[in-house]
């Protein structure tokens, strides 16, 4: 049975995944409120020891369990599409080096009581391959201990390095094919002693066998209403999913967007921990708001990724050498989809269907900013939007023109 320490622990999609496995976390590192209650709720036996910076000393000072594995995926905002981008510059970004001190002070207090090094799992988002200051070839000269830090400026979404410390290997899976009817396309890296082979973990030989998204009907009907979803799968469940939907692209393509009885609203917080993996009421803690959910969701690993990387570290001695020809892409061998109807319930709070007036809204910006919608989408829009009141049509052309002169006025130097 392995024994487990998990960092930047949100709400724990590796607890979720491998407990079926018999794997024993140790302990957790999270420091966000909402994440340590939910952890504090749903896994009461295991203890948070908070900042992840303070790891190192309290593993050096057997204060806390040296595990076999370590995992952990460090703040993505300084890598993501969503955030600014700025990788190592960013405080967050260099949280990414602090997790390579958890191993080394890890194995330091392994290797003095005869045991393995530590297996590393770390996820983050894809964009650290694309990183402007080359943070995942920074992270993986650290990792291996590299003398020199490859220089790549754009890094394949597979690739093993075989280090003078550490073996790694990393790997772009998309959860959409592991059975979660969202495109979230991550990356998995794996590293460990160099008798370890963590390329024959996240690489697959053998027949490969794919079920994709077969065009199913976007209508449907439960429990006596009715359902129109706009495509078979979302896009990535973002962590501001419950307070800036409207300015994401999936306002434009619908992903994220359902139609129930006519009316158009978002996912509810049970939807996306379905969308996520977890088990319905997951993240609903006493005092936990939507936006609570959302964002917890939003920022955490998908459970069926993380459980398949589980199992075949447990197969691992009998899995075959992944050699020239094994599998490296983001679909497993045995891929398999489900569509957006999977994971609906009827039951719905009021307060994520879009009122007429928010959905004349979305439709304006997208005129204004000259985008492109989902025909359907703008269709049941501005379905929607007819309802306005007269009242709150007046309203509305009221912003509008007060928008529009405070727009002249800014052009022509008249500050307000």
């Amino acid at each position: 049975m392995y024994t487990v320490g998990s960092v930047c622990s949100g709400i724990e999609a590796a607890s979720v995944a491998w407990k079926p496995l018999d794997f024993s976390f140790k302990w957790f590192s999270e420091i966000a409120d909402f994440p340590a209650r939910v952890l504090d709720a749903r896994h009461p036996d295991v203890p948070n020891i908070g900042d992840m910076i303070n790891i190192p000393q309290l593993l050096r000072c057997e204060e806390i369990f040296a595990p076999d594995i370590i995992c952990g995926g460090t703040p993505c905002q300084a890598f993501s599409l969503a955030g600014l981008k700025n990788g190592l510059v960013d405080e967050r970004g260099n949280l990414t080096m602090s997790f390579v001190e958890i191993i080394e002070a890890n194995d330091e207090i392994r290797a003095k009581k005869g045991l393995a090094p530590s297996i590393v799992l770390w996820e983050n988002v894809e964009g650290v391959l694309t990183d402007k200051t080359n943070a995942f070839g920074c992270f993986v000269a650290a990792l291996a201990g590299l003398d020199e830090i490859p220089q790549n400026l754009r890094w394949d979404g597979a690739g093993i390095i075989k280090g003078t410390k550490r073996n790694v290997a990393w790997r772009v899976l998309d959860a959409k094919y592991f059975g979660l009817p969202q495109r979230r396309r991550r990356l998995y890296l794996m590293a460990g002693g160099k008798d370890f082979s963590p390329e024959n973990i996240l690489f697959e030989v053998g027949a490969i066998s794919h079920t994709d998204h077969a065009t199913k009907a976007l209508t449907f009907e439960r429990d006596g209403h009715s359902f129109e979803a706009f495509r078979e799968y979302t896009d990535c469940l973002y962590s501001a999913y419950g307070t800036k939907w409207n300015g994401n692209a999936a306002a434009y393509n619908g992903s994220l967007f359902i139609v129930q009885n006519n009316r158009i609203r978002r996912l509810s917080p049970l939807e996306c921990e379905r969308l996520m993996g977890f088990d319905d009421d997951y993240t609903n803690i006493s005092g936990a708001r939507r936006t609570n959910r959302y964002q917890a969701l939003g920022n955490s690993w998908a459970v069926p990724v993380i459980k398949w990387i589980g199992q075949r570290l447990l197969d691992y001695p009998q899995l075959p050498v992944a050699d020239g020809d094994a599998n490296t892409g983001s679909k497993p061998n045995n891929s398999f989809c489900s569509d957006i109807s999977s994971i609906i319930c009827s039951e719905a709070p009021e307060e994520i269907y879009i009122s007429p007036v928010g959905c004349h809204g979305i439709v304006r910006r997208k005129n204004e900013r000259k985008l492109s919608m989902n025909p359907r989408l703008e269709e049941v829009l501005l379905s929607v939007a007819s309802q306005m009141t007269d009242e709150e049509t007046e309203k509305r052309s009221r912003v509008q023109k007060r928008g529009r002169f405070s727009d002249t006025a800014k052009s022509q130097g008249n500050f307000y």
